[in-house]
């Protein structure tokens, strides 16, 4: 990769790292006014066309007939389950922890190499690191216990556990697939497929009679579809096309500092000695499943 193509990168990882740790904020702002698939799946419906128009206006080429499957698997697998699950979930959870839940992304990501793709990943740092993540989980939960008790925290818990497989089955499978349509194009594809996605399962559940903007969902919109997608998405393709997963998908250990303050700030959501515990240990034990994995790597 050239000096350059490796500054893009990275700037289009540092990007991620910022932009996506305001996103739960957003989010928690919007679903508390509009129902959840509608409000992610217009979302994309709008920041889609947008990046597909603007890529074009600058000679991008669309992705050939036969190549479009692909792309709408991993945008389903990215944004139309992953996105969704995501938006659900903030129904009933904080924006802060749903962020410090999403951290254990790279785990996810290093436990389906290790079973779906067949990537020897795990080594005892790998090991350990799982198990501090583990134990920060249940050190922010027993401190509060509502949400063990309450059935919509814990569908909350699921989904984003859930959000969590298909995002990383979705990246990994991107990096096994060769297709010849650059990468924000890409983007801006799964983006069309992923809010169709959404938005049928919206029209289908009946969303669309209680969907009404007010002017805090309008903000929390707009800002998702243009800022959060167009450039948070376009950034993250663009980053794991450039970069290993294992590396682009640290950003966890960013975002829910940024996700943490701003929930607490602005919304007055909790940030006790129980949360602030569980969350440097989940980052440590992230952390270590980060170094295990680049071990891995190196010997193989």
């Amino acid at each position: 990769m050239s000096a350059e193509n490796n500054f893009k990168a990275y700037l289009a990882y540092s990007a991620i790292c910022v932009v996506w740790g305001t996103t739960y904020l957003a989010i928690r702002i919007g679903v508390s006014d509009l129902p959840p698939m509608l409000f992610a799946g217009f979302r994309w419906l709008l920041a889609g066309p947008l990046l597909a128009i603007f890529l074009l206006f600058n000679k991008y080429s669309l992705p050939k007939m036969e190549e479009l499957k692909y792309i709408a698997i991993i945008g389903i697998a990215l944004l139309g389950v992953t996105n969704g699950l995501v938006v659900v979930a903030e129904q009933w959870l904080p924006s802060g922890l749903t962020a410090l839940l999403i951290s254990t992304l790279p785990i996810w990501v290093v436990i389906i190499e290790s079973l779906v793709f067949g990537i020897k990943r795990v080594n005892i740092t790998t090991i350990i690191g799982i198990v501090l993540g583990t134990t920060g989980i249940v050190t922010i939960f027993l401190d509060d216990f509502k949400y063990v008790y309450n059935i919509k925290n814990l569908i909350g818990i699921a989904c984003i556990m859930i959000a969590m497989i298909s995002w990383a089955a979705g990246s990994l499978y991107s990096k096994q697939i060769n297709l010849n349509v650059r990468p924000l194009m890409s983007a801006s594809i799964q983006m069309i497929f992923a809010g169709l996605f959404q938005t049928l399962l919206g029209l289908g559940t009946g969303e669309l009679s209680s969907f009404t903007f007010t002017e805090n969902s309008l903000f929390a919109f707009l800002y998702l579809a243009i800022v959060a997608s167009v450039l948070g998405y376009g950034s993250y393709i663009y980053a794991i096309s450039k970069l290993p997963v294992s590396f682009v998908t640290t950003y966890a250990y960013v975002n829910p500092v940024i996700a943490l303050l701003l929930g607490w700030l602005i919304l007055n959501e909790t940030l006790n000695n129980a949360l602030i515990t569980g969350a440097i240990i989940i980052l440590a034990g992230v952390w270590l499943v980060q170094k295990g994995s680049i071990r891995s790597q190196a010997s193989a």
